[in-house]
Formats: structure tokens, C-alpha cells, sequence
């Protein structure tokens, strides 16, 4: 896809990275406080705010690797195996 850059662009690829930046930093801390609902409801939030950007990039400027493709429910169960290398 070659379409032209422009500040639209460069805005929301930096609101994408600040969201995902986001989800990677609540991934870890839940990854050690599975029960904090607090950060259980700020991950969903940034989950579908990345989707909601990425849906509006997408169609414009290209695909574009996922991260919070997933939101969680009512408990971080990512650590409840089996890893996608043990399938």
C-alpha cells in the first residue's frame, strides 16, 4: 500500500504506540497482581481504545501488529496455560 503520509498519520501511530505502550505496562503488572480489578478494567479500556484507533488506521495507512488484541473478563487468566508453544 502506497499512500501518502501525512500528519493524520504520524498522530494516530503515536496514539497507538502510547496505547499499546500501555497494555505491555498492565500486562506485567498484572502478570504479578492477577486480582487487581482496577487494573483488570484499565486493560479492557486500553484493549478497545488500541482496537478503535487501529480500526481507523488500518483502512487508511495499512495493517499493523496487535497487541491487547484480547480483552480479559473479570480475571487475568493469562497465565493459565497452556502456552501457545505447548499447543
Amino acid at each position: 500500500m502506497n499512500k501518502k503520509l501525512d500528519a493524520e498519520y504520524y498522530q494516530l501511530l503515536e496514539q497507538i504506540q502510547a496505547a499499546d505502550f500501555v497494555l505491555v505496562e498492565l500486562t506485567l503488572y498484572l502478570d504479578t497482581h492477577p486480582d487487581d480489578q482496577n487494573a483488570l478494567t484499565q486493560f479492557n479500556q486500553y484493549s478497545e481504545y488500541s482496537r478503535q484507533l487501529k480500526a481507523i488506521f488500518e483502512p487508511r495507512y495499512g495493517p499493523l501488529l496487535q497487541y491487547g488484541n484480547s480483552p480479559v473478563g473479570q480475571q487475568w487468566d493469562w497465565g493459565c496455560g497452556p502456552w501457545p508453544w505447548q499447543v
